[in-house]
């Protein structure tokens, strides 16, 4: 499944716009973005090998970690990656779903949660 950058970045959009009010109104200091393909250097942090393997990433402070100090920083940062997500999706409405999922994701370690408890919530869903 191919879109267009434009076409992904507005499922991005929707995607977060339906987020809960309550996790929009806690959101603090982060930029969204859309890439084709993880950097190596992105890749190397997410400690994987191959950029397919990265959906998402969120690089900053989480909101748990951030100190009184905390303060006159650039945003946090959470990136989707469009080529890998297009490539594990075979129409538009899958692209969609990863892309909510993987937002959702990468939204939970701005607030501090970490892959394995994520991974836990999943397993209870």
């Amino acid at each position: 499944m191919i879109l267009s950058h434009e076409q992904f970045e507005e499922m991005v959009a929707k995607a977060f716009e339906e987020l809960p009010q309550e996790f929009l109104d806690m959101l603090d200091n982060v930029d969204i973005v859309v890439e084709d393909y993880p950097t190596p250097e992105q890749i190397e942090q997410a400690e994987l090998e191959h950029a397919g393997e990265l959906l998402g990433l969120y690089e900053g402070i989480p909101q748990t970690e951030r100190t009184t100090y905390y303060g006159m920083v650039l945003p946090d940062k959470i990136t989707l990656f469009r080529k890998p997500i297009e490539a594990r999706c075979r129409n538009a409405d899958e692209v969609y779903a990863e892309v909510r999922k993987t937002l959702r994701h990468e939204i939970a370690h701005h607030f501090g949660i970490s892959d394995a408890r994520l991974k836990e919530l999943e397993a209870d869903e």
